[in-house]
């Protein structure tokens, strides 16, 4: 199954393009599942117009899912509740009824994040994703896996067999001990992340990137693709949307137009063959013969296989080793690294990532990093005591 990811500048488009790309798979006679950003099934739009014909796409089928972060948040809370009860009973507390719980902030990120992983288990061939705007997606798609990482930091898989002393170690301690239905509640939430993490870190998983070619597109490509190549994903196609057209007779659409067109050639230089090209229709795009002409990438494309991790072995040259991480050549910011036991905390700016190091990695030093040719290259000193000497 495929899945694809739209994001981009905020206002650019996304939206628009995730629905056209989803349309135009159905017409290509596949079974897809749209996954609308907006949580609002009332509001006008392309998200609207494509659901009224939903069941009627073409040779395929399209459904929609639409996350409900306010109903999964009421359903936890009232869970954890219900579990609690014994607790919140001794301390006077009253329960919350469902009518009275509104959603907190970050309750559509997680609502997202589960709609991610019910249109992978789904029967569809194709799965389209409309995400936030590209900073706030890139920290969707990094929550499972920094989620998981402080559930296993707060509690540890090896110390809950531990858990059936805790009546006997309460007495000899005497505090309390975490009650069992919290290692049961922390077991359930790592599958469930782990399910999410699967399908975001799955080779048939990829993104697409939605901008107006303006001041600002360059730099979110180049953000993009950092952020990205941390979260080990492939952008296989770069939008240019709402193009104006070349000749016009007005000085000032033409003035505009060329403004456009400059910033539009530093994005074919930057993107090459990924970049496509999408016209402004002169309307908002409504109904499905519009959004018919802004199917920007063929369907049917299969994703490029992503590069994967690999250690270099040069203890006979220079005695280090390396680790090469695929990162796009373009890419020119520091990165920060920070070593935790058996992680490496690899991170730019505001992207973060935990990555798990290669068991020929867990007993060195790290001494260096920075980019070979289009990789992040880390150098690690092994210790001498363990390593022995190359024959």
């Amino acid at each position: 199954m495929r899945i694809i990811l739209v994001t981009g500048a905020g206002g650019a488009g996304r939206t628009t393009v995730a629905v056209a790309t989803a349309l135009a798979e159905a017409h290509a006679g596949r079974r897809v599942l749209l996954v609308p950003g907006d949580a609002d099934p009332a509001r006008p739009g392309p998200v609207a117009d494509v659901a009224e014909t939903a069941g009627a796409a073409g040779p395929g089928t399209l459904t929609v899912l639409r996350p409900d972060p306010a109903g999964d948040f009421r359903r936890e809370f009232l869970a954890l509740q219900a579990r609690s009860s014994t607790a919140l009973d001794l301390l006077g507390a009253s329960p919350f009824e469902d009518a009275e719980l509104t959603e907190l902030p970050g309750s559509r990120q997680f609502a997202l994040l589960r709609a991610v992983r019910e249109a992978a288990a789904g029967d569809h061939d194709v799965a389209v994703v409309d995400l936030p705007p590209l900073r706030e997606a890139l920290t969707v798609l990094a929550l499972p896996e920094q989620l998981r990482r402080y559930l296993r930091r707060l509690l540890p898989p090896e110390r809950q067999a531990a858990r059936a002393l805790r009546p006997m170690l309460a007495q000899l301690a005497g505090v309390p001990m975490p009650a069992r239905w919290l290692y049961e509640t922390t077991a359930r939430w790592e599958r469930e992340l782990a399910a999410v993490q699967a399908v975001v870190e799955a080779p048939g998983t990829t993104v697409r990137l939605v901008l107006e070619p303006g001041p600002a597109a360059a730099a979110t490509l180049r953000e993009a693709r950092l952020g990205l190549a941390l979260q080990g994903l492939a952008l296989d196609a770069v939008i240019a949307n709402r193009l104006l057209p070349a000749a016009s007779e007005d000085p000032w659409l033409a003035a505009l137009t060329a403004e456009q067109h400059r910033h539009l050639a530093a994005l074919r230089a930057d993107a090459g063959d990924v970049l496509h090209e999408l016209p402004h229709l002169g309307r908002d795009p409504r109904g499905p013969e519009d959004l018919a002409l802004l199917a920007a990438v063929r369907p049917g494309l299969p994703p490029a296989p992503a590069p994967a991790p690999a250690v270099e072995d040069r203890r006979a040259q220079d005695g280090v080793l390396v680790w090469h991480l695929p990162l796009p050549g373009a890419v020119k910011q520091d990165l920060s690294l920070v070593r935790r036991g058996d992680e490496l905390l690899l991170g730019a700016g505001p992207f973060r990532r935990t990555l798990p190091l290669p068991p020929a990695l867990r007993r060195c030093t790290v001494t260096g990093a920075g980019l070979v040719d289009g990789d992040l290259a880390i150098r690690f000193a092994p210790d001498p005591g363990l390593w022995p000497e190359p024959s």
